[in-house]
């Protein structure tokens, strides 16, 4: 029995290496918890303060992560002290303020606005990688991100232009333009994090933006209100720390290691696809032909632009 499941997971642990070295199946998941965090957002917006959710998010999510990292952490934190100025960074544009902005969003403008302006990410982080590292696309990638993003504005306006030529902007809009800013920059950024194991990275990152977000939670509990300890607030908190933080935010990592900012920053395009699937299985609604059409865009562009020079060339 012991020579069963020491083979066992032996086994499962050699597929899960297998899978953190493929991009197109860690690409999904970031999509698939960042589509559940927009719908949590939107749905407790008016019972749970937007800098409240996002503290304890990450403040949960350091305090799971913390017993993987552990063995880690003696060897990786001297290099994250002696890199504590990017790690800083990173922090800061990825952790505290872009989840943070995107949960003050929710409060003040409409669900599809919020995708609309995500749509947008992958090309910023292209704007935010050429500006700062000179990097280029290639023209495949290019034209990649282009039938990608089609796709994601076919499944926003529901297949109707007209939906596109007459959206409400509201204040919020501002809130969720300057988050999707502060992640390409945070995802261009990414290759100067230290060279330190994954669950080291992410346990500094989720515990140095919960004490980044610190006094900014205290001041909203005093001005605002407190967190409600509601098993809807627990709930919500319980899935964004496990799912759309250790699992999206090290699936993320990852693809940016293998495949690039660029390539990686398309992973956005599959929020509204989930959605979709999950409004589907979850909610009862129909699939529409806009739906597939949508869909089939943003699988044949994730197709192109991950796919490699020479694999191209054949």
């Amino acid at each position: 029995m012991a020579k069963e499941a020491e083979g066992g997971s032996f086994a499962l642990a050699k597929w899960v290496r297998v899978l953190a070295d493929e991009p197109r199946f860690l690409m999904l998941l970031p999509g698939l918890f960042w589509a559940g965090n927009a719908i949590v957002a939107r749905s407790i917006a008016g019972e749970v303060p937007p800098i409240g959710l996002a503290f304890w998010r990450w403040t949960v999510a350091a305090i799971v992560i913390l017993p993987l990292a552990w063995r880690h952490l003696r060897r990786d934190v001297p290099m994250m002290l002696a890199s504590w100025p990017i790690m800083l960074l990173l922090t800061t544009l990825g952790i505290s303020v872009f989840n943070t902005f995107l949960y003050m969003a929710a409060h003040t403008t409409t669900a599809i606005n919020i995708v609309m302006l995500q749509t947008a990410m992958p090309i910023v982080v292209v704007l935010a990688t050429y500006l700062i590292f000179r990097d280029r696309v290639s023209p495949l990638q290019a034209f990649g991100i282009l039938v990608s993003l089609a796709g994601t504005l076919v499944l926003t306006a529901h297949g109707d232009p007209a939906i596109l030529a007459h959206l409400d902007f509201r204040p919020g809009d501002l809130w969720m333009l300057a988050a999707v800013v502060s992640y390409a920059i945070y995802t261009a950024l990414l290759r100067l994090r230290p060279a330190v194991h994954g669950f080291s990275f992410a346990f500094a990152s989720f515990g140095l933006g919960a004490m980044l977000l610190l006094p900014f939670y205290v001041a909203e509990t005093v001005l605002v209100g407190p967190m409600p300890a509601s098993p809807g607030s627990l709930m919500a908190i319980g899935y964004v720390a496990v799912c759309a933080s250790i699992l999206a935010y090290m699936a993320f990592n990852r693809t940016v290691e293998l495949v690039g900012a660029n390539t990686a920053g398309l992973t956005v395009h599959l929020i509204p696809v989930f959605g979709i699937l999950l409004a589907v299985l979850l909610l009862g609604e129909r699939l529409e032909a806009y739906h597939a059409l949508g869909i089939g865009l943003i699988a044949s562009g994730l197709w192109l632009a991950t796919r490699s020079p020479k694999s191209a060339a054949l």
